[in-house]
């Protein structure tokens, strides 16, 4: 067998590639190790691989990339292990970080600032959706509800009708769709559910907001949506819609920190508001899940959110 890196990295791809969520998200494993990995270290037999070989990938890019490197030190520590596994090298992993690259490079938190996703400005709510209700289009309508839910564009985006219970008034999303791995209960307020049922079924597809094809819409619909209302406002004389400390254009994942901070200054609790995000808070989380009326407690926050964000 061929104990280079690459080929290495080739069996390791083949084996673990199909417990990774998405496509994008293999792509993205294979584009760093590709574009950064190989060049360097693509030809050296695995057994051979320092600690020095690892610092010549790294160093260029770890303080201008560093969140690429700090994924890049990640996947490439993972195929390491498989061949130390597979009895292809022996020893210490030189990709591991604690005790070993943490003393060399400094931590990536140190390194960048963390890049927060330009959130809406709470001042421009109601205007941002007074604009985004005079258009139509799926992909209007999914992004009108995933600022009604504080949901991650994916989790709108691949969101079923069989997830809808419309009884209960709940959209359960399975583990498998969440960044956390755990299944996820969303309460239904009425604008929500007033989407919902404005909305057309596609025979054949099963989603609940399908592209043109029947499929899921592309990650960029929403992203789209929000980029060409910033540039419409600002050509008509606004100030178009700007996170209000970094100045930069909101984008849909920013809707989440908006609630968060709403949730905030409307003094909800911080597991209540947490779970509303479906973050993990430590044991905490646990309680509040077999808690019996944590789902309408946070029904009850997220209808007082939505009347907050159409008024």
């Amino acid at each position: 067998m061929d104990d280079s890196f690459a080929a290495v990295m080739e069996k390791y791809l083949e084996a673990k590639l199909s417990e990774f969520r998405s496509e994008k998200h293999r792509k993205q494993w294979r584009a760093t190790l590709d574009n950064y990995a190989i060049p360097v270290i693509g030809d050296l037999p695995v057994a051979n691989i320092s600690v020095h070989d690892i610092l010549r990938v790294l160093k260029p890019i770890w303080t201008e990339k560093t969140e690429t490197a700090s994924r890049l030190r990640g996947r490439i520590e993972r195929v390491l292990s498989w061949a130390t596994v597979s009895e292809l090298r022996k020893g210490d992993n030189p990709a591991r970080w604690r005790g070993n690259l943490s003393e060399v490079l400094p931590k990536p938190s140190k390194t960048a600032a963390v890049r927060h996703h330009p959130a809406l400005a709470q001042a421009d709510t109601g205007r941002w959706w007074a604009d985004l209700s005079k258009r139509n289009g799926m992909s209007i309508s999914a992004l009108q509800f995933a600022a009604l839910t504080a949901s991650r564009s994916g989790e709108v985006r691949g969101m079923t009708w069989e997830e809808v219970d419309f009884d209960a008034l709940h959209w359960t999303i399975p583990k498998e769709r969440m960044k956390a791995r755990r299944l996820h209960p969303v309460p239904l307020t009425e604008p929500m559910i007033a989407i919902l049922n404005n909305l057309p079924r596609l025979e054949g597809s099963p989603y609940v907001f399908f592209a043109a094809q029947g499929g899921k819409l592309s990650d960029v619909a929403l992203s789209s949506v929000m980029r060409k209302m910033h540039q419409a406002d600002v050509r008509e004389g606004g100030v178009g819609y700007c996170d209000p400390k970094s100045g930069n254009p909101a984008v849909p994942h920013g809707l989440r920190s908006t609630f968060r901070d709403w949730a905030a200054e409307q003094g909800y609790d911080h597991v209540q508001a947490e779970l509303a995000l479906a973050h993990d808070v430590g044991s905490e989380t646990h309680r509040a899940y077999r808690r019996t009326d944590a789902l309408e407690r946070r029904r009850k926050m997220m209808d007082e959110y939505g009347n907050y964000f159409i008024s």
